[in-house]
């Protein structure tokens, strides 16, 4: 229970911490932000429930005050900006993609992780955070979503990050990643 309270604590700050990594604002005030790399590897490291509650506690963090997004924002005015979306989907981005990497059985675990963090903190966050981003707007979704587009080149590539970190992380260390250590012993069993 301590371990999986510090590991929650660890992502948490994680997520933060990328969130001081100077940012681009577009025209309509969606930052181009590293904090989706962090709700991406909290979901493909710690897995599903463990990895939602460490961005859900970051958010509560956020909502008390502390300016832990990126360019320093906190507070619930953040919660009705144009990132709303985005921000409110974090725990369950990172949810998504834990299940996939607990659920989809693939010979790589970078490559399980990858395809999770595409599913969860692209997929999932995107259709959030458009939604958010409309709403706010007052556009239709659909131009919400050409908004936006313009950040997946760099969510693939922080997925491809994610995959290579935790397929690291998985030969180093395969008994830090739940979701892979019966695998991962399956796999010498079979050799």
């Amino acid at each position: 229970m301590e371990r999986d309270l510090a590991r929650i604590a660890l992502f948490a700050a994680l997520i933060a911490a990328l969130g001081l990594v100077p940012q681009i604002t577009l025209g309509f005030g969606v930052p181009i932000t590293a904090q989706t790399l962090g709700v991406m590897l909290a979901g493909a490291v710690l897995g599903a429930w463990r990895g939602a509650a460490a961005a859900a506690l970051l958010l509560l963090l956020v909502a008390l005050g502390l300016p832990l997004l990126s360019g320093g924002r906190g507070g619930l005015g953040v919660f009705v900006g144009p990132t709303a979306g985005f921000a409110l989907g974090f725990p369950v981005a990172a949810f998504a993609t834990g299940l996939f990497v607990e659920h989809v059985r693939l010979r790589s675990a970078g490559l399980t992780a990858g395809l999770g963090a595409v599913f969860g903190g692209i997929l999932i966050l995107y259709l959030l955070g458009a939604t958010g981003l409309s709403l706010v707007i007052d556009k239709p979704l659909a131009e919400a979503f050409k908004l936006v587009a313009v950040f997946i080149p760099g969510d693939l590539l922080k997925a491809v990050i994610t995959g290579l970190l935790v397929q690291a992380l998985a030969q180093a260390r395969p008994q830090a990643l739940d979701w892979y250590r019966g695998r991962a012993a399956a796999g010498a069993r079979r050799l």
